[in-house]
């Protein structure tokens, strides 16, 4: 018999399911250089590294999008604001498809810093702009670089009508923080473990891993969803990493061990965010 978690939240998902399963996938661009590169030169761009993100917008994106079409699976995209303006075909597409565009800030070498505040509002109505003319609909949920978020950026994006933020790793479920604009949904990164960037690419692991920390994770989180206390996990996968016929493989691996199982909620971070907002903020 499933053993009681001794996890202290109580918590449900809709229709009773025993886990929630969101797929975040990221389409960034660069001023200097992107996660890869040959040789790093100080003072330059690097222009090999450029390209390797640009593999996201001219392949990785639509094989990416393919590959959730076979199961009929929609995901969040977390967009910079600069791959918006180069490749609003590619925006517009993951839309049209019906997954969710998400803010990203406006380059992803850029960092907001504590200090300037009225530069990182700046940037994040610029990026809003960008994102929701070449989507056709507002962005409400926002990751920053790294999540390295800054003192300002929960009450900001309240403010300019956002409705979750990832810039945080301190939970299996999504919870509520008060801003100076109101409650903010955080959607921490439950992701770091199954994500392209930190396994392959940073990691330099096989494709492999990525599938046995997804399984792993998925199969002691589900457990628990059938003992009682439903968590949620996610996969990420990067255009400009996923999107490579390496990992492809891999990733409908996982994809298809999700499907296998019963009582699994497969939504956008939107449908998730929304469904905390209602039931938290009524307590």
């Amino acid at each position: 018999m499933p053993q009681q978690s001794r996890y202290p939240r109580q918590w449900e998902w809709p229709d009773g399911a025993r886990i929630a399963l969101s797929i975040n996938m990221g389409f960034e661009a660069f001023m200097r250089a992107s996660q890869v590169t040959l040789e790093k030169t100080a003072n330059k761009v690097d222009h090999f590294s450029l390209s390797y993100a640009e593999y996201g917008a001219r392949s990785g994106a639509w094989r990416l999008l393919d590959l959730l079409d076979e199961f009929g699976f929609k995901g969040s995209v977390s967009t910079n604001g600069l791959a918006a303006e180069k490749y609003e075909k590619v925006v517009r597409a993951v839309s049209d498809a019906g997954h969710e565009v998400n803010g990203h800030a406006w380059a992803n070498d850029e960092i907001m810093r504590d200090d300037d505040p009225a530069g990182e509002l700046a940037e994040i109505r610029r990026c809003t702009k960008a994102l929701t003319q070449a989507a056709g609909v507002a962005p409400v949920g926002w990751t920053s670089p790294g999540s390295a978020g800054s003192a300002n950026t929960l009450s900001f994006l309240k403010q300019e009508g956002y409705l979750w933020n990832g810039d945080d790793a301190s939970d299996d479920l999504p919870f509520l923080k008060d801003t100076r604009s109101g409650p903010m949904v955080i959607m921490p990164r439950t992701n770091i473990f199954h994500n392209d960037y930190a396994l392959w690419v940073l990691g330099k692991n096989p494709p492999g891993v990525i599938w046995e920390s997804f399984k792993d994770s998925f199969d002691t989180l589900y457990a628990e969803g059938v003992a009682g206390s439903p968590k949620w996990t996610e996969i990420t996968m990067h255009f400009h990493m996923a999107g490579r016929p390496t990992l492809i493989p891999t990733v409908r691996k996982c994809l298809q061990y999700a499907a296998q199982h019963e009582g699994v909620w497969v939504a956008r971070k939107r449908e998730i965010a929304e469904w905390a907002m209602q039931r938290e903020s009524g307590r």
